[in-house]
């Protein structure tokens, strides 16, 4: 039995070393479909549609503009999340401890695999692969190999953890991912059924294919990803991550979930101008301690569990 766990171990450790290599093929991947995409809907559709009738030019004018404006959103939000660093802990951290109430986490029972005990009987969450102490709602990625300030989930289309600094990033590529993917396949689909009508079709057989595969990739990132919108929508009402919604399975209540408006808040901030576009306000990061990933307000009326 402990050899068969040792191969898993070794098997799970040469899955994540192989993950960390797929950094360049899946950014190329990405500006791969947005350029075939770009081909069909630009080039090759509504493009020529700028010198027909008067109809054609004004919706081919429409057309372009949302998608130019989706797409610089989409990119913008994208490269955000892959070259923002998630949260990382900072070196000799210790937890500020609330010596009146002594709370401790709820997930340390079931995630730390070390604990070391203050004075006030509050359990600090520790991690023996990185040696050091675990900030509140602080997971272990084993494909980054450290540890990383409220993780959601590593992400191999954006090679990188999504986590307290750029889960609003993640949560905008996903939203302007779904709405420009939604406008194309909606913009190709009078091509897509005249390609299976049997009427003539307009347009070299390379030109054609490349409008198929755009529309058809398109509908497939469309409904692929409202799924995970749909998720994430709820997981920010609640206030949780991906890996703390399972986890907290065995916790009858949750400490950080404020109430809808404010577990928004504490994604996206409190400046509305900025909800929008992958950035936060000057003062939101100055007032706002969530969105640094160190600490995180709880209810006030939270009975600790003890585990």
């Amino acid at each position: 039995m402990h050899r068969s766990g040792a191969t898993m171990a070794w098997n799970v450790f040469k899955f994540c070393t192989a993950l960390r290599g797929l950094g360049s093929i899946m950014i190329l991947l990405v500006l791969g479909v947005v350029g075939v995409t770009y081909y069909a809907v630009v080039l090759t559709v509504y493009g020529p549609y700028l010198f027909g009738g008067l109809l054609d030019c004004l919706i081919a004018t429409a057309v372009l503009i949302l998608f130019h404006s989706l797409l610089a959103m989409l990119l913008w939000s994208y490269f955000a999340v892959v070259f923002t660093d998630p949260g990382s802990v900072p070196p000799n951290w210790r937890p500020a401890i609330d010596e009146e109430r002594g709370e401790a986490d709820p997930l340390v029972g079931s995630e730390s695999s070390h604990g070391q005990s203050d004075r006030s009987n509050q359990q600090i969450r520790y991690c023996r692969k990185c040696n050091q102490l675990k900030p509140p709602r602080c997971h272990h990625c084993s494909v980054c190999g450290r540890c990383v300030l409220k993780m959601d989930h590593h992400c191999v289309w954006v090679v990188n953890c999504v986590g307290a600094q750029n889960y609003k990033y993640f949560l905008l590529f996903l939203f302007y991912t779904f709405w420009e993917t939604t406008l194309v396949t909606l913009s190709l689909l009078p091509e897509f059924i005249a390609f299976f009508s049997d009427g003539e079709i307009i347009g070299s057989p390379g030109s054609l294919a490349t409008t198929f595969l755009a529309f058809v990739l398109n509908l497939a990132f469309a409904l692929s990803v409202l799924g995970f919108l749909i998720m994430h929508i709820n997981l920010v009402s609640g206030n949780t991550t991906t890996i703390e919604a399972y986890e907290k399975k065995t916790t009858p209540k949750w400490r950080y979930d404020l109430g809808r408006r404010k577990n928004f808040e504490q994604v996206f901030g409190m400046d509305k101008r900025y909800w929008f576009i992958p950035a936060y306000s000057e003062e939101d990061l100055r007032k706002m301690p969530a969105l640094h990933g160190l600490e995180y307000p709880s209810k006030p009326d939270f009975e600790c569990q003890e585990f």
